[in-house]
């Protein structure tokens, strides 16, 4: 495993060559950081969190999307509040470090976990079902990677409708290691009528009641050695609730007209559109329920807040509509028209606008603006799409607190800029500069540049 690593600040001495042969020996190569390195797994070690510290972190680690483990030296720890200054500025995790203990071999732990993380972010089962590459979505899909990869904890999926939580709670089942794992079970809660939801959860004996003309497995019994999804839990009466409180604790349950016990192992993942919180406070939700399907919670993202994907998912969905021949491409009109329009119904609501556009679609062009139907498209009034929106002024607003200069910010935002229309350009300057509106070779000194400033900052590190 190569890491990148970077002394803050840089001046190297005996303490840190030491740290550095204590990762050599616990399998940690590292090489000095470079900007062509942003984005990518590092360390960091610090003697004193600062504006400068906060300010490389956020860099390096591209604001949180590369993972970068903050390893506090001396008495960098005791900075009041640094633990989650660093967090808040893109750092994955932050350790103290002592030369006394094994130190390296638990950022060796770390390191080789996210890295297995990532390697199933990268999959196909993920890069074909969930898409998105916004540090929003990024962070989340790695949360439920880990917590299904490496845990059995039972999990409640939380967002509006339309964000994918049963796409995410078939991933947790994809993912569970479990050998020899049963059947993913999906049971919607808000479907289930409340004469026949004894039957639904628990199965009946033939004629236990009118019309149980043979026996029938519930879902608790379906679910035995799979996973059991609950959608819309938040829509289970409370004496419902309570009947499924005591399976999960004793995981035993007797069919409808049967004095028979059953056993029943079983992954739970639940999901609702509403928080379920404010209604355990009062009282419509089972307080010692809600901790029972809450080991570990996780709230999908409105598509307003990962807006950088709209046009990644539309393409998706333009592929999965397209029956025969190549799917059609997005003429920037059309490209402008989604990106900055509202979906109050989220992923599923852009799957079916994008749905109506390929429908009308003739042709082996893009998709032009006269295949938006006509009472979905905007008005001759209407503002163009605003980039710089509220989560874009939370981030102006966070670097002015943080005691960032204009200058500072101005940097920094020129630079992502950079990063991100090269990378969206697969490298190619050219296509970079004129998304920019530059010259090309005004994009090469700027890259020259910040070339040059990362080599003076090695430079300094070596000889100080």
């Amino acid at each position: 495993m190569v890491l990148w690593h970077q002394f803050l600040p840089d001046a190297i001495d005996g303490a840190c060559e030491a740290a550095l042969a204590q990762l050599r020996v616990a399998g940690i190569e590292t090489k000095p950081y470079t900007e062509d390195l942003a984005g990518r797994p590092g360390v960091v070690f610090l003697r004193a969190v600062d504006a400068r510290a906060c300010e490389f972190i956020q860099r390096g680690s591209a604001a949180g999307r590369g993972r970068v483990l903050v390893v506090l030296l001396e008495n960098a720890a005791h900075a009041r509040d640094a633990t989650w200054q660093l967090l808040r500025t893109g750092a994955a995790d932050v350790l103290n470090w002592d030369p006394r203990v094994e130190s390296a071999t638990d950022l060796a732990a770390r390191f080789a976990r996210w890295d297995e993380v990532e390697q199933l972010l990268e999959s196909s089962v993920i890069q074909k079902n969930l898409i998105g590459r916004s540090t929003t979505w990024i962070s989340i899909l790695r949360q439920i990677i880990e917590i299904a990869r490496f845990t059995t904890a039972s999990v409640l999926l939380t967002g509006a409708s339309g964000t994918g939580k049963e796409l995410a709670a078939r991933l947790i089942h994809t993912l569970d290691p479990r050998p020899k794992k049963g059947e993913l079970v999906i049971l919607d809660c808000a479907t289930v009528v409340p004469e026949l939801s004894g039957s639904e959860f628990f199965g009946h004996e033939r004629g236990s009641f009118t019309g149980a003309v043979a026996a029938r497995d519930g879902a608790f019994a379906l679910a035995h050695g799979g996973t059991l999804f609950l959608d819309e839990v938040g829509e289970l009466p409370l004496a419902l609730q309570a009947e499924l409180l005591r399976v999960i604790q004793e995981r035993t349950y007797k069919r409808v007209g049967s004095n028979t016990w059953h056993k029943t192992e079983f992954r739970l993942v639940c999901a609702s559109n509403r928080d379920l919180q404010p209604e355990k406070s009062a009282g419509q939700f089972r307080s010692d329920l809600y901790y029972r399907i809450a080991n570990w919670t996780c709230r999908l993202p409105c598509l307003s807040e990962r807006r950088e994907d709209i046009l990644s998912l539309a393409r998706h969905f333009i592929r999965e509509f397209t029956s025969n021949g190549e799917p059609p491409g997005l003429d920037p009109p059309v490209a402008n028209y989604l990106a900055s329009r509202q979906y109050p119904g989220n992923v599923r609501e852009l799957k079916q606008c994008v749905a109506r556009m390929v429908y009308r679609h003739t042709g082996r062009g893009p998709l032009s603006p006269g295949d938006i139907p006509e009472e979905e498209r905007p008005s001759g009034d209407a503002p163009a799409g605003v980039w710089h929106d509220l989560r874009f002024e939370d981030s102006i607003r966070r670097a002015v607190s943080m005691g960032a200069t204009l200058r500072d910010i101005g940097r920094a935002a020129e630079e992502t800029a950079v990063r991100f229309a090269v990378g969206e350009a697969g490298g190619n300057l050219q296509i970079a500069a004129q998304k920019l509106g530059v010259t090309d070779r005004a994009l090469q000194l700027r890259r020259a540049s910040q070339k040059r400033r990362s080599e003076n900052g090695r430079a300094r590190a070596a000889t100080g």
